[in-house]
């Protein structure tokens, strides 16, 4: 078909082919979508750096954090909100999915980030710094610790145009937000019921000299490299406590029992537990742990009392406790979570402790306790192997084994001999006349 200036078709043809051109420039947009659905770890900041340098390299439209955690470390926290600065990729927050929270740590990012958003039925704040003691959890009142929360929590909100008062209300009143609220204060800028409704809310903001098109956007979740993978495992403070508590019971069992290969598996799991920590760990919980060591090893040696296995039992649950990363700086969630926290890593430290005990005395008691026959040897008939002179002692073959005995009068090897007597693992024999003797 030969089209000429004077077709009608000419024109439509341009006005379908410009329709067109939107259409497929927007699909080809793509948002790069960071799942944080736990506790902020030391891994978590390297999660967030990553993202973002993925999302640089293939010039992605924005990064999205989704957010359901119940707070985390504050230096981490503090590594990506300047990570969050840094980057030139305009970084969406997002408390995700419905339901769920951003508390402490959380809500500190929420705010850090180019754009706010929260699902519906969702809550942010309770960024209250608390202090875990033997007295029990406490609020951080120290001006100076409180003071540069408020003063980061402020920063970043007039830095973004959102509410500081409320930022400071987070912190010094521990302040609670659902999604409706913290749209009214205008603490978040939007709320969305799930990922594509907020790409189409945003689409058209400017955000670091970019306009955002982002509706109709294609959705990447983004996976970490197999090494941030286990990291971001291990290093959750229960897994990695309960790591480091069972590398002592491995310790404690491989010292024991020797060459069973559970030292290996002690010091394996020691090393994983600190790695997931971050070296960053209590020294009164190493102190209390080796201590428990310790006691076992001497229980070992000199069982019975079972004192020196109870005090190392002890040591051993107020070590864990102990291992909880649950003193401000190091952790910066609610009141409720660390108690959680606690229980969650004390419990399972407490039955592993008692098990393990009750296993230890068991072999222990096996290992002490007398050799018992199944009957009652006395009158049973033995063969010596070797000679045993009158009122010396041997061995004699009683139902295929060789046990221990005395003899009144001398014995030659061969010779069938009756059990007069037992005392623990020693008989007591005489020789049975053979007829015509």
């Amino acid at each position: 078909m030969i089209l000429n200036k004077g077709s009608p078709i000419l024109p439509f043809f341009f006005l379908v082919l410009l329709l067109l051109i939107p259409s497929v420039a927007s699909a080809e947009q793509t948002v790069l979508v960071l799942d944080i659905s736990d506790s902020i770890t030391p891994v978590a900041d390297d999660l967030v750096i990553d993202a973002l340098q993925l999302a640089e390299q293939n010039e992605y439209e924005a990064l999205i954090i989704t957010l359901n955690t119940p707070g985390g470390g504050v230096d981490e926290t503090l590594k990506i909100i300047e990570a969050i600065d840094r980057s030139d990729i305009p970084v969406i927050g997002y408390v995700y999915p419905g339901g769920t929270k951003a508390w402490s740590a959380g809500t500190l990012i929420l705010i850090g980030t180019d754009i706010a958003a929260m699902s519906p039925n969702t809550i942010i704040g309770s960024a209250q710094p608390v202090s875990v003691s033997p007295q029990g959890i406490e609020p951080i009142e120290d001006d100076k610790i409180v003071n540069a929360l408020v003063a980061l929590a402020k920063t970043k909100a007039k830095q973004h145009g959102r509410n500081e008062t409320t930022a400071e209300k987070f912190i010094t009143e521990n302040l609670n937000l659902n999604d409706e609220e913290a749209l009214e204060a205008g603490i978040i800028e939007y709320v969305a019921s799930d990922i594509d409704d907020l790409l189409e809310q945003v689409n058209g903001q400017m955000i670091k000299g970019k306009v955002l098109n982002t509706k109709g956007a294609a959705i990447e979740n983004y996976r970490p490299s197999l090494r941030l993978s286990f990291m971001d495992i291990i290093s959750d403070p229960i897994i990695s406590s309960l790591l480091i508590m069972l590398g002592i019971y491995g310790i404690v069992i491989g010292i024991s029992n020797p060459g069973a290969g559970a030292e290996i598996f002690g010091i394996v799991a020691i090393s994983l537990g600190l790695v997931g920590m971050g070296f960053d760990v209590n020294i009164a919980a190493i102190f209390l742990i080796l201590l428990g060591v310790i006691l076992f090893v001497l229980e070992l040696q000199a069982p019975g009392f079972g004192i020196f296995g109870l005090a190392g039992l002890v040591c051993l649950i107020a070590g864990s406790i102990f291992l909880v990363p649950m003193d401000f700086p190091r952790w910066y969630s609610p009141a409720d979570v660390q108690r959680s926290m606690i229980i969650a890593i004390v419990t399972p430290t407490i039955v592993m402790g008692i098990l393990f005990v009750f296993v230890f005395y068991k072999v222990l008691e096996v290992r002490h306790k007398k050799p018992v026959i199944g009957e009652d040897p006395i009158g049973e008939m033995a063969n010596a192997i070797e000679d045993i002179k009158a009122g010396e002692e041997g061995f004699v073959k009683y139902k295929g084994e060789y046990w221990k005995a005395k003899v009144e009068e001398e014995i030659s090897d061969g010779d069938k001999v009756e059990i007069t007597d037992v005392q623990g693992p020693l008989f007591t024999v005489k020789k049975i006349e053979e007829e015509g003797e």
